[in-house]
């Protein structure tokens, strides 16, 4: 295999440009110069490994490297998708040792997260996997971190091998294609590429920020409705509950109670004196009667 002969300056503006340490851009590209096309896909691999490591450099830089007749633009697309998937497998693989049983026990120790939300997360993995492994490859900062739910869930080997391809075939055309047409301009790539990475994190960051306070705020929802109900449920020192009397004053209730058994005791007791009335009444004369039959009766 052919070494490509870079010209030096073009290892400077790879430094100036990218936003790594300079001495590790440098190493790469010195790798890209000495392995060639297979060069450029070890680099990729190592940015889905290492993020920090932009492939929005080294694409293009590949390209423009074809454009120079130093590499085979086909080898320079094979190699760089062979680099990608190469490295979403090795992602893929930290995912599955990780596992499901895993990731619901970190959930569980997270503040403002709970297992819900990583059911949640499966379910709609499980419908939309696919297309989220295929787009993801597309997008900056996801690129590399799509990989590892695609191995927390088992997706089929088969399938994720596909759609890794495909969508990094896309991506790394888009770059290589305008590092080999820009030419001596390919790091212009870099600018615009960029500028998309900034609009995706600052997207991450407005989400995160949203879930916290979202996450904030139904907790002191959730707290206030419980300490209402607690109050509800129990007399405060002093603040008598509903339907209790306050101490020191008769209770209503009661009173109409205590008047009601009042009145029906006056009438018992009047029953009962009437019948004693009637009663003495009856011996009374039950007496005068006996005293008259006796008066009346013959004497010897």
């Amino acid at each position: 295999m052919s070494s490509l002969a870079l010209d030096p300056h073009l290892v400077t503006a790879a430094a100036a440009e990218s936003t790594t340490d300079s001495g590790l851009v440098g190493w790469v590209v010195n790798l890209m110069e000495t392995l060639g096309a297979p060069g450029a896909g070890l680099a990729v691999a190592l940015e889905n490994l290492f993020p920090p490591l932009p492939s929005e450099l080294f694409l293009p830089l590949a390209g423009f490297t074809a454009s120079q007749g130093s590499m085979s633009l086909v080898a320079a697309l094979i190699w760089t998708t062979i680099g990608s998937v190469v490295g979403g497998v090795a992602l893929y693989a930290v995912g599955a040792l990780l596992g499901r049983d895993r990731i619901r026990a970190i959930a569980k120790r997270l503040p403002l997260v709970n297992v819900a939300d990583v059911d949640k997360t499966e379910a709609w993995f499980a419908k939309h996997g696919v297309k989220a492994v295929f787009f993801g490859r597309m997008i900056p900062i996801f690129r590399s971190l799509i990989s590892i739910p695609a191995g927390v869930e088992r997706m089929s080997m088969l399938t994720f091998l596909v759609f890794t391809a495909l969508g990094s075939l896309i991506w790394n055309t888009a770059l290589v294609m305008a590092g080999y047409l820009l030419g001596e301009n390919w790091h212009l790539v870099e600018d615009y590429v960029g500028v998309l990475s900034n609009v995706v994190a600052v997207v991450v960051v407005v989400a995160v920020v949203w879930f916290v306070v979202s996450r904030v705020r139904r907790a002191r929802r959730a707290k206030q409705t419980g300490a209402g109900q607690t109050g509800a449920g129990q007399t405060g020192a002093g603040q008598p509950g509903p339907g209790r009397p306050v101490p020191g004053q008769a209770d209503p209730d009661q009173t109409v109670q205590f008047d009601r058994v009042s009145d029906a005791d006056t009438v018992r007791l009047g029953r009962t004196r009437d019948r004693d009335r009637d009663r003495d009444r009856d011996r009374d004369r039950d007496r005068d009667n006996d005293t008259v039959r006796i008066q009346r009766r013959p004497r010897p």
